[in-house]
């Protein structure tokens, strides 16, 4: 019988200590799930996320692998005490709200609702009609399996999709550029721009003042991805010249985002709370005995993290 360490925010286990268990018996797996380890050299798994009691790893000798519950993994994959296998959250729930998200937001933006929300003052506005969905340019930077859901969810609505991602790959209905020249035609053809790519040293900053000025004048920057993405000063020196004309952000560097931040205040700025892809319990909770199941029957790890890449 596997012993499991939950190392994670206190507040997470009280929808945990139903739907672990749970999915461990779907699985078919017996397992001591622990929230504390007096033996710590006993522990087989540890599911972990940020911000709960663990930052030490090393006691940690009998580990066959770390389970984590959140997507991003870069404030754990640094850490040096960590030699364990890591694995970090695909969860196609995840997915599907990430997905939800960004359609939401870039129909919101194709279709201009902003300006008829604001507009309630008895004046009738018809003057403009948005493009169809044809004509108009949405670009993804990063095709993983959050950014490929979504760029084939909006080639699906018929917008025109470009995907970059900064190695070569080919998916029906999305024009698929890497690499630094490919980095450039993708943000030429973007009329909205959504950052899905990891946070890594090549992607910090991917959005500065050299790239915002690639992009088509008055475009639209979505970021449910990771907040070191954009250079902040950047993005609000273009926000205030016009050359973005709006930016929806999910994501900081600094999380809850300051009440003092020029973001907040900006016109043409909308904050979100961290929303787009929320880690959902029961259906994280089977990503976890999936991966357990497999550890233990000797198959290889799902969503195991590369980490010369970072994730």
């Amino acid at each position: 019988m596997p012993t499991t360490l939950f190392s994670a925010p206190a507040r997470l286990w009280p929808a945990y200590a139903t739907a672990l268990p749970r999915a461990f018996a779907e699985a078919g797996l017996s397992v001591r799930l622990l929230t504390e380890a007096p033996d710590p050299a006993a522990v087989d798994y540890i599911i972990y996320a940020p911000g709960g009691p663990l930052a030490d790893f090393r006691p940690y000798t009998g580990a066959k692998a770390v389970l984590s519950l959140w997507a991003g993994v870069e404030r754990i994959v640094s850490n040096p005490t960590l030699t364990q296998p890591l694995a970090r959250m695909v969860d196609p729930a995840l997915t599907e709200g990430m997905v939800e998200w960004v359609t939401g937001h870039v129909l919101r933006t194709h279709l201009g609702i902003d300006a008829h929300l604001a507009g309630q003052d008895g004046i009738w506005r018809n003057h403009i009609t948005p493009p169809l969905a044809r004509e108009r340019g949405v670009t993804v930077l990063g095709l993983g399996e959050l950014g490929t859901a979504c760029a084939a969810m909006l080639a699906h609505l018929n917008f025109r999709v470009t995907g970059w991602s900064r190695s070569p790959k080919a998916l029906p209905g999305i024009r698929c550029l890497s690499g630094p020249d490919g980095l450039a035609q993708a943000l030429a053809r973007a009329e909205i721009l959504v950052l899905l790519l990891p946070n890594t040293p090549e992607t910090e900053n991917i959005l500065n003042a050299e790239t915002l000025a690639q992009m088509p004048k008055g475009a639209v920057i979505l970021n449910p991805g990771r907040g070191s993405l954009i250079d902040d000063a950047a993005l609000l020196a273009a926000l205030d010249t016009g050359q973005i004309a709006q930016a929806t952000l999910d994501v900081f560097r600094v999380e809850p985002l300051p009440a003092d931040h020029p973001y907040w205040g900006h016109p043409k700025v909308t904050v979100t709370p961290h929303i787009a892809a929320e880690t959902r319990p029961a259906s994280a909770a089977r990503v976890i005995a999936e991966n357990i199941r497999r550890s233990e029957a000797g198959e290889p790890l799902l969503y195991r993290v590369d980490r010369r890449r970072g994730y």
